[in-house]
Parts: C-alpha cells; structure tokens; sequence
C-alpha cells in the first residue's frame, strides 16, 4: 500500500508544537518499518527541501512561501496555511503520487489528522470520485483533540473519510455532537524505550533522598490541572513530606504565571531555573534548588534527560480534567516512572496495578493513594513494572500491526462490497 499521513505537524524543529508531532513522526516510521511506502505531507521548515526523503519516509513540506513570512512555528499564520493547504495540496498528492500508484495496480491509504485537514479531505474525495478512483483509497480522518471542531463540516466529513480518534473517552466527547469515531489509540516511539541515564537518575534521587520529588509537564492551561498541581504540592508540604514540584510548562505563558502565582500564595517558594542540555545538566541545575518547593525549569528539556527526570521522580503528576489520550502518562510508564493519571482519556491505567489514578484532583486523593503506595515498597516496584509491560503494549510498531492495519484492512473490505452492492442495482 502507498500510505501518506496529512498534519500540520511533523519532524522539522519548525513544525513541533505539542504531542502531534510525535505521533506523526512515530506513526510514519512504524508504517515504513512495516514496509509500506509512506509519505508525510506537512508544514516544514520553510528553508528546507520541499521533498526530502528521511528514515523511509517521503516528506512534502508545504506552506513554505506563507511559512517564511511566518517564522514563529508552525502555527503562525494558521488560517492562510490552512487555506493554502487545502485548496493546493490534493491537487499535488492525487496528480504526482497517489494516482500514478492506482494506476500501476496498488492501494492507496490516507491518514489525516486533526482540523487543519478536514477541507483538504474534502477536496481529495471530490479528486478520487471525479476520476472513478474512489474505491481504491482508504481515508481515515483523526481528532486529537476538540480544537477547532466547530469549524468542520461533520456530515460532508463522515462522506469522505471514516473519522477515528485516539481513546473511548474521545469517542464519546465526539458522540455528544453526533459524531460517530472509531478509537485507534496512540503510540509511542522507539526512543520512549531508549535507557535511561542511571548516573543522572542516582544523581536526582540522591540529592532528594529527604524529598518527595514531583514533576508536571504540560501545555500551561487550565485543563492540564496546573492548579490541582500546585495545591497538592502545598497540602504536601503542610503534611511536613518536604516535596519539590518541578514544573514544565509550555505554551500560554500568562497563565502559567497565574499558576506560579498561586502557588506563591499557598506559601510555596518558587524558583526559575535553566538547564544545560543533556540528563547531566538537568540532574545538576535540580540538586541545587535549595529551599525551593517549586522550580520551574524555563529551558527545553531533551528526550533522554525527560526520561531521567520522569524515572527519578516519586510521581509523576500526568492527570488532566481533559486529557483525549494522556500521553506523558504512557512516556513516564515507558521510563519506569510512576504515572499519576486522571480520569478521562487514559485508556491504558489501571488503578494501582500500574499507575495511581486520580479521580477528584483534590489533594487529599493524591496524598491517600502515594501514602498508602509508599508504605508498600514492593507493590510500587510491581507498579512500575508493570506499567513499563504497559508501555510496551503501545509501542507504534505494536499499534500499527494489532490496530491500525486490520481496521484499515477492513475499511478496504467495506469499500469493495460498497461497490459491489452499487454495481448489483445498477
């Protein structure tokens, strides 16, 4: 099958924003491991090549001329790109890729992701229906998320593509607004497995032997429970535990200054730090916060130093009152870490067998629940086994071969019998 992949997200620095580029990213090179032949088409860097081919993977970089005016990221700009992405980008994929690939005789998959890309759907259905191609390709449209869903064009959407989301809590947000989605979950990428820096991990634990080590890392809005975080922290610290809340944040920046603030006013003490690069430099800049309750680190935390500081940790607070699929929670249990998750979109917790879950988001539940956790040494070294056994279950080459392929196999299937009932009536 030729696959292609639709997001404005995708692997160049200019196109990470958030969690998408990580499932594109991740999702793309399980599809070629597979060996399939995959294309991404995304808003890149607008000084790189407008085609490249990297790790087996075909990337289209579109938008560049509206990008070089735009150069923030890849949603600067947003509504001219979107635009630009749908009127021209069918065009160019059915023309030069896809259509070609019909005709030698192959199938064609498309995978488009979040709002960005609904029209673009809508103009490649009307392409694949105009030239009798329509029953060769599958088109599989995703929500991450509920942004931007007052702006799609649901029934013209469900026409032309079969809409999926990443969880069951996703799948019943949608079915509010009578949407009907199929749940094909996330994944993780082969670096979440990647080993740890045990030095780095020995480094932080050492140094917070007398602590209890806390770490929170999300967009700064108010559904990721910033808030919660912070009070939970200042029960803590009335308890007499001694925690350490360290904060990354991203995103809005004024009300991360509200969190910071509140938590000020809680009687916690805040200090702002900067890391050097690397699991080293984390684990330095954190052994020196002093008095602090809470640091907020201001600088870009890499990969491998994220899974130190996700491994180290006593808890990782991943609960959110809106959380379509919780994928910190799945990273944290891939690191050995202890997953605190909320109660939406987690579909892989299971409550105190491999993470705490946390219903309420008071701070009494969290208290409770790593109390009574803590006293028990072997069972939260059974959680964090089995929550790795978990994460390994969502690896994408796991996801892609146990969920994404057969569904896609059986959309193939209904579009064969679709139109072999039409051709019956004739």
């Amino acid at each position: 099958m030729q696959l292609h992949v639709l997001s404005f997200e995708g692997p160049d620095p200019y196109a990470r924003a958030g969690g998408l580029a990580t499932r594109v990213e991740g999702l793309t090179q399980a599809l070629a491991a597979a060996g399939h032949e995959v294309h991404l088409w995304f808003v890149g860097d607008p000084e790189a090549p407008d085609v490249e081919r990297r790790d087996e993977v075909v990337l289209h970089r579109w938008c560049q001329g509206i990008s070089r005016h735009h150069p923030a990221g890849v949603y600067a700009g947003e509504g001219a790109k979107e635009e630009d992405y749908a009127r021209a980008l069918p065009r160019r994929l059915f023309d030069q890729v896809l259509r070609p690939a019909l005709e030698r005789g192959e199938r064609g998959v498309v995978l488009a992701e979040e709002w960005q890309t609904a029209r673009a759907v809508l103009q490649l259905d009307d392409l694949l229906r105009d030239a009798g191609l329509r029953e060769r390709v599958t088109i599989l449209w995703n929500a991450n998320n509920t942004f931007g869903f007052e702006g799609i064009d649901w029934p013209a959407l469900a026409r032309a593509a079969r809409i999926t989301t990443v969880s069951r809590y996703m799948k019943h947000r949608m079915r509010e607004i009578g949407v009907e989605a199929l749940a094909i979950p996330n994944g993780l990428a082969a670096d979440a497995f990647a080993a740890v820096d045990t030095q780095a991990v020995a480094s932080l634990r050492g140094a917070f032997r007398d602590r209890l080590l806390l770490t929170k890392m999300a967009r700064w809005d108010p559904d990721k429970s910033w808030l919660a975080a912070v009070e939970t922290t200042a029960a803590i610290k009335r308890r007499g535990w001694q925690p350490l809340l360290v904060a990354r944040g991203g995103g809005d920046e004024r009300y991360g200054q509200l969190v910071l603030d509140t938590a000020r006013r809680l009687a916690l003490r805040v200090e702002e730090r900067q890391a050097a690069p690397g699991p080293g430099g984390l684990a330095e800049v954190l052994s020196d916060a002093g008095e602090a309750d809470v640091v907020h680190l201001r600088s870009h935390v890499a990969p491998d130093a994220r899974r130190a500081l996700l491994r180290a940790s006593d808890a990782v607070l991943a609960n959110s009152s809106h959380e379509p699929f919780g994928l910190v929670g799945l990273e944290t249990m891939a690191a050995g870490g202890v997953a605190c998750t909320g109660c939406s979109g987690e579909d892989y917790a299971v409550p105190g067998q491999n993470a705490l879950v946390l219903e309420t988001g008071e701070p009494g539940e969290f208290i409770g629940l790593y109390e009574r956790l803590r006293r028990r040494p072997e069972d939260l070294r059974a959680l964090r086994r089995a929550g790795r056994a978990t994460a390994r279950r969502y690896a994408w080459p796991d996801v892609v071969a146990r969920v994404l392929l057969p569904r896609v196999e059986l959309e193939q299937l209904r579009g064969r019998d679709d139109v072999t009932e039409r051709r019956r009536f004739r």
